[in-house]
Parts: structure tokens; C-alpha cells; sequence
């Protein structure tokens, strides 16, 4: 299943593990789930997650962005029709939009106001994991 992944969710998975945005995370690892990024998604990750607040092992989260940039889809983009409230959101739309992903998983459903949004699904992670169990 193709995804977008917002950066809040990939933080929130490596510290809470146990939690939904954790297992989303742990289904990315295994495969189960294939990133949809360009080169702006892969930056926000790699600064955001070596931020000095998180604490973060910096070789760890460096192995974990090769793996992602490895396994992932590179999508090209084209600007939103409409722009979002935090523009630092377009991003993760317009690849959602471009790649034609399954969703977009975010912690800030209210980011992205349906009146934007394309026809993407825009899920919050325990509402992903839910639409995920319903598929098997």
C-alpha cells in the first residue's frame, strides 16, 4: 500500500513504539507499507528527526533515512490547486496527490481541510491501522 507520512507521525513512532503511529512505522520497516517522498519529505525527516529535543541516536536515525530513502517511491509533484493553512504542509499533499496514495497519515488532520485535499484520504494513525485491519 502506497502512503505519505507526515514528519509528526514518524516522530511519534519512534517514541511511542507501542502506539499506532509506532506499528505504522514498524509496517514501513517491514515492507508492508512503501513511502510515497521527494526530496523536500526526506529533508523535513532528517531535520526534524535530529532535532537536539528528541534525543535521537544520530547513527540510528541515519540508518533508518537510508532505509527509508532506499524503499521508498521518489514522486514528482505539482503545486496544490488550493494552498494549505501551513504551507510547510504542502509537501506531504502534493505527493499524496501526484502519487495517488492510499492516504496521507498525519496527527494534524485539521492541517488539511478537505476543501484542499484533492480527494486524499487524510487519516489520523489510529484511524490508518483500523482501515488496514479492515483490508486483510
Amino acid at each position: 500500500m502506497n502512503i505519505v507520512l507526515d514528519t509528526n507521525v514518524l516522530v511519534s513512532g519512534l517514541l511511542t513504539p507501542f502506539g499506532p503511529s509506532g506499528e505504522i512505522v514498524r509496517m514501513i520497516s517491514a515492507g508492508l507499507l512503501t513511502l510515497m517522498v521527494d526530496a523536500r519529505i526526506l529533508s523535513e525527516y532528517r531535520e526534524v528527526l535530529h532535532r537536539p529535543k528528541f534525543q535521537f541516536n544520530h547513527d540510528q536515525i541515519d540508518d533508518l533515512l537510508d532505509y527509508i530513502r532506499l524503499s521508498s517511491r521518489i514522486v514528482s509533484s505539482v503545486p496544490l490547486k488550493k494552498p494549505l493553512p501551513d504551507p510547510d504542509d504542502e509537501p506531504f499533499l502534493e505527493i499524496a496527490v501526484s502519487a495517488k496514495a492510499a492516504c496521507l497519515i498525519t496527527g494534524n488532520r485539521v492541517h488539511f481541510p478537505k476543501k484542499s485535499c484533492q480527494g486524499v484520504k487524510i487519516v489520523s494513525p489510529s484511524e490508518f491501522i483500523d482501515l488496514y485491519r479492515d483490508l486483510e
